[in-house]
């Protein structure tokens, strides 16, 4: 049974850093590709970091050069380092990963992860 728990979220000023954290269990976490989603009120998930099972990663736009994702050693976790976070980063944040052959153009459709976390609330203000 697979399990993604996030962490790491909370409150900062303009400017400021977080690190998110998603520990995974159940599976061979090498095999899969994994991504961090963040969502806030209506609106649709939005894809922003991933990391392909051969560890190549990519970035949306509106993180690109803030955000880095990463994953330790052992495979066992996943990260988001947040920098110069700004106040239309606010938003919940998901953890994503799928077994499944990820194409590189569809890294950030959410509907290529078929396990999530319970995410994480990041409040920038």
């Amino acid at each position: 049974h697979v399990q993604l728990v996030e962490s790491g979220g909370g409150s900062v000023q303009p400017g400021g850093s977080l690190t998110l954290s998603c520990v995974v269990s159940g599976y061979t976490y090498s095999a899969y590709s994994m991504g961090w989603f963040r969502q806030t009120g209506g609106k649709e998930r939005e894809g922003i970091a991933a990391i392909e099972s051969d560890g190549n990663p990519s970035y949306a736009e509106s993180v690109k050069g803030r955000f880095t994702i990463s994953q330790d050693n052992a495979k066992t976790t996943l990260y988001l380092q947040m920098n110069s976070l700004k106040p239309e980063d606010t938003a919940m944040y998901y953890c994503a990963a799928t077994e499944r052959t990820v194409l590189s153009a569809l890294v950030f459709d959410e509907t290529t992860y078929n396990y999530w976390g319970q995410g994480t609330q990041v409040t920038v203000f």
